[in-house]
């Protein structure tokens, strides 16, 4: 008898933006003990922080910059903080051109999207 494949738990790199049911389930993920906005929020952060793979290369206005880090701000948005050479730069994830291909774990930038549409 043929073994069956169970199909892989992240979206391939050919699917992008992931689908929505990926979505919901990875949002389901990140906020299952989370009671209010705020703590939602502090989830799907934690859970982009914790699987977007930096550093990782990214062109912003035909300049090559570097993604470092992300960071959670007071006023509650997710940025990219870039640099290049000396200089940095805090860049809203949303804003972010991504790569391609996309770093490993992109895919919570989409999470996150869903989140901020959502709430």
């Amino acid at each position: 008898m043929p073994r069956r494949s169970i199909p892989p738990k992240n979206p391939g790199p050919s699917r992008w933006p992931p689908p929505r049911a990926v979505l919901d389930r990875l949002l389901e993920e990140a906020t299952v003990d989370c009671y209010g906005q705020d703590e939602q929020l502090c989830g799907v952060f934690t859970m982009l922080e914790d699987e977007l793979r930096v550093p990782f290369s990214v062109s912003l206005l035909g300049v090559e910059a570097v993604v470092e880090r992300v960071e959670l701000t007071a006023a509650g948005d997710i940025v990219a903080l870039c640099r290049r050479g000396r200089r940095k730069q805090a860049i809203p994830i949303l804003d972010l051109p991504l790569p391609r291909p996309k770093p490993e774990g992109a895919e919570w930038i989409e999470v996150y999207r869903k989140f901020v549409r959502c709430g």
